[in-house]
């Protein structure tokens, strides 16, 4: 019922996932980024416990293939699962349990992989990776092309009514965190126009968390 990516940036060194599903608040329960570690991606029947037990694992060392083989080692119900792992070194890894939803598939890329299942086409996530390696800007930029071309591709078989772009950049908590938890329109439109009215900003939420005396007014009525 999903379609994802995670990626690294080479450059910054932050990480960042976006996802879109026909499920509510897919979001909620798939992104998982840790700023200087990795990020993961929990999904197809979801248990959201195993993207914190992966990053625990990348923060402990290990790369993204053994985090992925520790944490699976032994797991019950793990046919149900899709995970993929991006580490800090920008390698992959990703499991596709044999009782994925649909039509499932996976592609790996540069500092990047996606996945899905209940696709409309095993194509979506190689066209995300292809995507997500073309396009230039900020991660998050990058994110939605990737987010973007899945759609654009066929994305779910069905209509998709949720989606999430989650980014960590050096702090513990995530520099951009947006969702559309539910709508009959595209959720992935929805978080296209929150990232534009968000990314210019998104330095000034940075600057009031670590010196609300050097940060500007938020430039509503009432803040001098």
């Amino acid at each position: 019922m999903t379609f994802s990516l995670i990626a690294r940036c080479a450059k910054t060194g932050q990480f960042g996932m976006v996802v879109s599903s026909s499920s509510p608040a897919v979001a909620a329960r798939c992104a998982h980024v840790r700023a200087g570690v990795g990020a993961v991606a929990s999904q197809n029947v979801t248990d959201p416990e195993l993207g914190p037990l992966i990053l625990d694992a990348l923060g402990r060392g290990a790369d993204a293939p053994r985090a992925l083989a520790e944490v699976c080692r032994n797991r019950p119900y793990l046919d149900y699962r899709q995970l993929m792992v991006v580490d800090p070194e920008g390698r992959t890894a990703i499991h596709s349990g044999a009782m994925a939803l649909g039509i499932w598939a996976e592609a790996q890329g540069r500092d990047c992989a996606a996945g899905g299942n209940l696709l409309a086409n095993a194509g979506v996530p190689a066209a995300m990776v292809a995507a997500f390696e073309a396009a230039s800007g900020h991660l998050g930029d990058r994110l939605l092309a990737s987010l973007r071309a899945g759609l654009e591709a066929g994305g779910e078989a069905g209509p998709v009514h949720s989606a999430g772009l989650k980014i960590a950049g050096r702090l513990s908590w995530p520099l951009a965190d947006l969702r559309c938890d539910w709508t009959e329109d595209c959720p992935i439109a929805a978080i296209e126009t929150a990232w534009q009215v968000y990314k210019p900003q998104m330095d000034a939420y940075v600057q009031r968390a670590l010196d609300p005396t050097a940060a500007p007014s938020y430039g509503v009525p009432g803040d001098e």
